[in-house]
């Protein structure tokens, strides 16, 4: 054994806080040393701090992961501050040789992920890096002709033409695991859970963070809801979705090992099911593929036409929207399912942020942010890049003309009122003919139900007819520069 051979590696922990078909981990594992485990709570990690609801399910993945260290007798080290900075002093402290990672591909991390590198090596310090945290790397599913890929349908058909991902590596049954580590920080001095008041108090209910919950979830899933997947997924008030987005998040689960569960069904589960699902773990694929070669995708308007649209950005109708009191049923479900589990439907997803978008005349960009603190599963990329398409000034986005109608919307994919009564108790005694739209119930009906419109459920903050010509004389008004923006990136 070599003198370099002997020294430890650090394998750090990102948004990918899982044992299975981690790519880093294998070849730490493959390569014979002692590996110290290694999370980095960064001050801008990524594309900057994670929300609130993002960090409670942090704290609870990072637990788990520690877990399953300890059940291989290690341990996972936590360190915060600058991602350098915390390496070089680990190395110091350990002599450590090499360090590995997956990649990670939102602009912020890249640059950090850069620089890091070039500053390790300089020290003569081992750096690789690797993939597994998307099907294919961003930068290499390209056009005929080259260039980024800027409408999903064609990007569905090169990911689908192409080899079919690597199948996912199992965790290694045993695990060199350093036995002196650094000393580490305690989770708690993180402050990652809410105290007072804990809003988060309802999450347990729903979800199980970790690489366990994710599997489980996954199972689960593929055995009870991925045959009908296609008919079933756009109703909330069905237990329809596969629910792995968190996990996905934070790296619980791979995109791979999913992409694996839904091989080899055809017997039991048609190939349309599993085609549209598959097209949904494609669009976060598209979403990164976005963000990786248009990196202000978060803040800026892919289709400059947009630069000039007059927002109205009134905060009482924002406040209002955030809290699930509109007047409009199936958006203030959506908005309070989301506080209360941290998560919401998707397809009610996109029924909020149009009547975000168009009926209010919100930016979008209020709406990616509110998302991005509240949601367990924000994400860079997925959630940029759909409020951009809600937008119409996305890649391949849906026109701004296309105009949610929402109570059309919640009397088709709820059409017996149960996903709102779930969620709006308000309306809880209101019969299905009223409960989307119980501003236009007769007063006998509102009583008999309990339910006196602007006291126990406010009226409607705005008439969408009227909003929905507002906003389309609103667009009209914008000049149409038919330009979109592009920028190369590569991964660290």
């Amino acid at each position: 054994m070599t003198k370099d051979a002997a020294k430890p590696v650090i394998l750090w922990f990102r948004k990918d806080l899982r044992l299975d078909d981690n790519h880093a981990l294998n070849a730490a594992h493959l390569s014979g040393r002692p590996i110290i485990p290694l999370y980095i709570s960064e001050p801008e990690a990524g594309a900057g701090p994670l929300g609130a609801a993002q960090a409670w399910w942090l704290h609870h993945s990072l637990e788990a992961l520690d877990k399953s260290l300890r059940q291989r007798q290690g341990r996972l080290v936590l360190a915060s501050g600058e991602a350098l900075d915390v390496l070089c002093a680990l190395i110091r402290e350990s002599g450590a040789g090499a360090v590995f990672w997956n990649r990670r591909y939102d602009p912020l991390g890249i640059s950090i992920d850069i620089r890091i590198k070039q500053e390790l090596e300089k020290q003569a310090i081992e750096t690789r890096s690797f993939g597994g945290q998307l099907l294919h790397e961003p930068s290499r599913l390209m056009t005929g002709n080259g260039t980024s890929y800027r409408v999903y349908t064609p990007f569905w058909r090169a990911l689908e033409g192409a080899s079919e991902p690597e199948p996912p590596l199992d965790p290694p049954a045993k695990l060199r695991l350093a036995s002196e580590l650094a000393k580490s920080e305690p989770l708690e001095s993180w402050k990652l859970l809410p105290m007072k008041p804990d809003w988060a108090k309802n999450f347990s209910d729903l979800w199980t963070p970790g690489e366990r919950g994710a599997m489980e979830r996954l199972r689960a899933f593929v055995e009870d809801a991925l045959d009908g997947y296609k008919e079933n997924r756009d109703f909330p008030a069905k237990q329809a979705t596969s629910m792995l987005s968190p996990h996905l998040a934070l790296g619980e689960i791979s995109p791979a090992r999913i992409w694996d569960a839904t091989r080899g069904l055809s017997k039991r589960v048609s190939a349309a099911d599993i085609v549209q699902f598959r097209k949904e773990i494609a669009w976060r694929e598209f979403s990164y593929h976005l963000l990786f070669h248009f990196p202000k995708l978060a803040s800026e308007n892919w289709n400059d036409r947009f630069d000039g649209f007059e927002w109205r950005n009134d905060d009482g109708d924002f406040n209002a929207w955030c809290r699930g009191l509109t007047g409009y049923p199936i958006v203030d479900a959506g908005m309070r399912q989301l506080w209360r589990h941290g998560w919401m439907h998707n397809r009610v997803r996109m029924i909020v942020a149009s009547f975000l978008i168009k009926d209010l005349m919100v930016d979008w960009r209020r709406g990616e942010a509110w998302f991005r603190d509240t949601l367990v599963d924000a994400d860079p990329a997925n959630n940029a890049a759909s409020w951009q398409w809600v937008a119409g000034s996305g890649a391949d986005a849906s026109p701004f003309f296309r105009i949610f109608n929402p109570v059309l919307q919640g009397q088709t994919f709820d059409p017996d009122g149960d996903y709102i009564r779930a969620y709006v108790p308000e309306l809880r005694e209101l019969g299905a003919k009223y409960i989307h739209w119980p501003f236009e119930a007769p007063r006998s009906i509102l009583a008999e139900a309990g339910i006196a419109l602007g006291q126990t459920y406010p009226k409607p903050i705005v008439d969408h007819a009227s909003a929905r010509n507002r906003a389309l004389a609103a667009y009209n008004a914008t000049k149409d520069t038919a330009s979109t923006r592009s920028s190369p990136r590569r991964a660290g």
